[in-house]
């Protein structure tokens, strides 16, 4: 099983808040990244998956 698939469908940990930026402080993702998630290819999603997880996203309790 590659990486992709072992991944949940979205990083969203329903600890949504861009009250201080344009960043999620649960998931990590922009604004822009969040509206466009389900018209993103794998490959656009990965990309974003990497960025996310190289910075400590999806965080739960921030």
């Amino acid at each position: 099983m590659d990486k992709v698939s072992e991944r949940p469908d979205t990083p969203c940990v329903a600890v949504c808040s861009t009250t201080f930026d344009d960043i999620c402080r649960g998931c990590g993702r922009t604004v822009a990244e969040v509206a466009e998630w389900v018209f993103m290819s794998p490959d656009q999603k990965e990309i974003v998956w990497e960025r996310i997880l190289a910075q400590g996203y999806p965080r739960r309790n921030t």
